[in-house]
């Protein structure tokens, strides 16, 4: 049903505007990640979305539900690392090993996870796991395998991973 709703989405943007894709990563010990982004509608029929093709971005960090930090494009520093690989066709992030690459996706965070700032948020994806910054510390025990996917959506999330469902 999402990935229809999804599918639908991208086809309706291509013809008239960009595309709005909101997602939900759930790490180990409760750490869980929420996040969107726009995607150019001339991108969506790419076969790889990099960070060049957002116009928007943004993530928050939580644990148990309680919020540890954001990060967005928006507000970012020229030094921030900033990579994104995204399959449209898939509606998937893409992992080190889809793309022959040590680190795929850097918000805020890059390999070591352990850029980004004091204070501060992020999230690596990286060839050895998916984990955290959080105040310029890697958060291991957020650590989950390089290829676990995570939830795409057309439909805004919560930090426990719910979709919401739209109201009539």
């Amino acid at each position: 049903m999402i990935r229809g709703l999804t599918t639908a989405l991208a086809l309706f943007a291509t013809n008239a505007q960009a595309a709005d894709f909101y997602f939900c990563w759930k790490g180990a010990n409760d750490y869980t990640m929420t996040g969107q982004m726009t995607i150019e509608p001339s991108a969506l029929n790419k076969p790889v979305v990099t960070e060049a093709d957002v116009t928007r971005f943004k993530i928050a960090g939580y644990q148990e539900g309680t919020l540890l930090g954001k990060w967005d494009m928006a507000t970012r520093d020229a030094t921030d690392s900033w990579t994104l690989f995204f399959n449209p066709a898939r509606n998937a992030f893409m992992t080190p090993g889809e793309i022959g690459l040590g680190v795929s996706q850097a918000w805020n965070a890059n390999g070591n996870a352990d850029d980004c700032g004091n204070p501060g948020f992020g999230f690596n994806l990286g060839n050895f796991a998916q984990d955290f910054c959080l105040n310029g510390v890697w958060i291991e025990e957020s650590g989950m395998p390089p290829e676990t996917p995570f939830l795409v959506s057309p439909i805004p999330v919560d930090p426990l991973c719910r979709v919401y469902a739209p109201v009539s």
